[in-house]
């Protein structure tokens, strides 16, 4: 980048960009001479780069004067200014924290100084300086989303009708990157940008960061290039192992580390699991205004570093053994993790709605999340959602916030038969919500991309087509325990049976246990715990699950030193 660039972008106005939502705070003279115990003050001159888009950032600056602006390069070579930031306020968001690359590039547009401190030694205020943590964090939350919102970072290109396509901006997507797609098949700047690194269609999908192209790569290579935490970092065993990081597998991941036991959890996606595609949970104890499931994971994720947990995403686990006191986590990538306890907290996958040829839309209008990356695609609607439980409540009304009309189709003849009476309230009230009872769908039709859902009354026959830029899907999900046929005892419904229940449930082929009645999170085999919605019942609410992660960990340690 060249002196000039992100400088005279702002010449002609200096002024700071305004606080929005706590984003932009001032640092007070305490919290600078705080940071200052541990860091440095430099002189920086006009059209320096303190941050560059794409590697990571290893130090926390404040502006002490002078002013700085935070640009985005895009691939096509065009630069814009996002934020301009002036004296007492400080640079990063939520990546800083994490260790990931950058997605911003900061530039001094106004000669000045600068305090440099070590992203290290941040990254133990904000464990150990409650006031410190609260004014960071928050800000750094909020400038995560709104990166996503204004679509920088790394770009996808690939075509709508692609699986690779759809499971690379699923990725991007659930772990709350920075990004943005064109689609191959209706983004004229696709074929710019294909032409200017010598990208033949075929071998689309790229993703493209700068001058870097990653040609398909798999969701692995996408988190290392990030600076995701991989599967590389675990190598002697463990006193716990987790798999799964949803709330239940964050909260063991944060207790059991807590406590002192060597902890590393492995998550096949992203961090959050369900929850973490919720755009908004409001009956979670102690947060009366609410928190995003993706929020609410991102914290835990935190607090679980600031203890010492290994969490490694895009580890999805295919293979559980176990041999005298031991136990064998196989991942897809041929690597393995070895823990004297273990604790399954897969969750739950989404289900899908019976709708021939509805598979050619998912991520093209079909969509099983409800968070800004999903939002972002609607435009202003209208969209229709599908579903009766608390997922469905809080994506309906979220989306509502966003398009002029919201379609909440229900099969049965009661909306509060499966969601909790606030969010009942909330769609009765809201002018832009339409709710239909006894309705369920049968068609979706579009070219490229969902155009119109047939949706029929259940008890009439009659149809309605609903013209639609998406449509949302929560209905239900089926337990993440494919992997575990014959390793554990399953219900009928293929949940992991725990305490009692695992010594006389229908076992499909795992051994039973013989020497003693297993804890109440304990499943079949010794040494070998289950929470959350993967454990049968259990009861569908993030403060359970999180309970049960707690829980969990008690008994893991009286397991280990009975």
């Amino acid at each position: 980048m060249s002196e000039t660039t992100a400088a005279e972008s702002v010449s002609a106005s200096l002024s700071e960009t305004p606080d929005i939502y706590g984003a932009y705070p001032r640092l007070s003279e305490m919290q600078i001479a705080t940071l200052e115990t541990g860091g440095e003050r430099r002189e920086v001159s006009r059209g320096e780069i303190l941050v560059r888009e794409g590697a990571p950032s290893e130090n926390f600056y404040v502006i002490l004067s002078g002013k700085v602006a935070v640009v985005s390069v895009d691939p096509l070579g065009e630069e814009r200014t996002i934020r301009v930031h002036g004296p007492r306020r400080f640079l990063g968001e939520l990546g800083d924290l994490e260790g990931q690359a950058a997605f911003y590039t900061a530039e001094v547009a106004e000669a000045g100084e600068v305090l440099v401190v070590p992203a290290q030694m941040v990254r133990t205020l904000v464990a150990e300086d409650p006031a410190l943590s609260d004014l960071i964090l928050r800000a750094f939350l909020t400038r995560r989303t709104m990166l996503i919102e204004e679509g920088t970072g790394f770009w996808i290109i690939g075509s709508c009708y692609s699986p690779d396509t759809t499971r690379l901006r699923e990725f991007a997507a659930r772990n709350r990157l920075p990004h943005r797609w064109l689609d191959l098949e209706r983004d004229r700047d696709a074929e710019r940008l294909l032409q200017r690194f010598g990208i033949a269609p075929s071998d689309t999908p790229v993703v493209i960061w700068g001058d870097e192209v990653l040609r398909n790569p798999p969701n692995s290579e996408l988190a290392r290039r990030v600076g995701l935490p991989s599967p590389s970092v675990v190598h002697d065993e463990r006193d716990l192992v987790i798999v799964g990081a949803g709330p239940a597998g964050l909260a063991a991941a944060v207790y059991g580390s807590s406590d002192g036991l060597t902890t590393a959890a492995a998550e096949a996606i992203a961090a959050g699991g369900q929850a973490g595609t919720s755009s908004r949970i409001e009956n979670y104890l102690g947060f009366p205004s609410g928190l995003s499931g993706a929020e609410l994971a991102e914290r835990a994720m935190i607090q679980a570093d600031k203890f010492g947990a290994d969490l490694m995403i895009s580890a999805e686990a295919q293979g559980l053994e176990s041999d005298h006191g031991q136990h064998l986590i196989r991942l897809a990538d041929g690597s393995v993790v070895v823990g004297r306890a273990v604790i399954l907290a897969t969750g739950a996958r989404y289900r899908k709605l019976p709708v021939p040829g509805i598979e050619r839309f998912e991520g093209s209008g079909v969509y099983y999340a409800a968070t800004f990356q999903e939002a972002l695609l609607c435009g202003a609607g209208p969209v229709v959602v599908v579903g009766g439980g608390n997922s469905a409540g809080q994506a309906t009304v979220f989306l509502a916030s966003r398009v002029f009309r919201v379609y909440l189709l229900i099969r049965g003849d009661d909306l509060g038969k499966d969601m909790s009476r606030y969010l009942v309230d909330q769609i009765e009230r809201h002018p832009r919500i339409t709710v239909c009872l006894h309705t369920e769908v049968r068609d979706v039709e579009g070219s490229k991309q969902v155009e119109t859902v047939v949706a029929e009354d259940n008890r009439s026959g009659e149809r309605q087509h609903i013209d639609t830029t998406a449509l949302f899907v929560f209905i239900g999900a089926a337990p993440n325990t494919a992997w575990l046929q014959g390793s554990v005892s399953l219900d009928g419904y293929g949940f992991i049976t725990t305490g009692s229940a695992a010594c006389t449930a229908a076992s499909g082929g795992a051994v039973a246990r013989v020497d003693r009645e297993p804890m109440m999170l304990e499943t079949s085999r010794p040494g070998i715990f289950a929470v959350g919605d993967v454990r049968s019942g259990s009861v569908k609410r993030v403060a359970s699950a999180v309970g049960e992660g707690s829980i969990a960990v008690r008994q893991v340690e009286q397991y280990l030193l009975p």
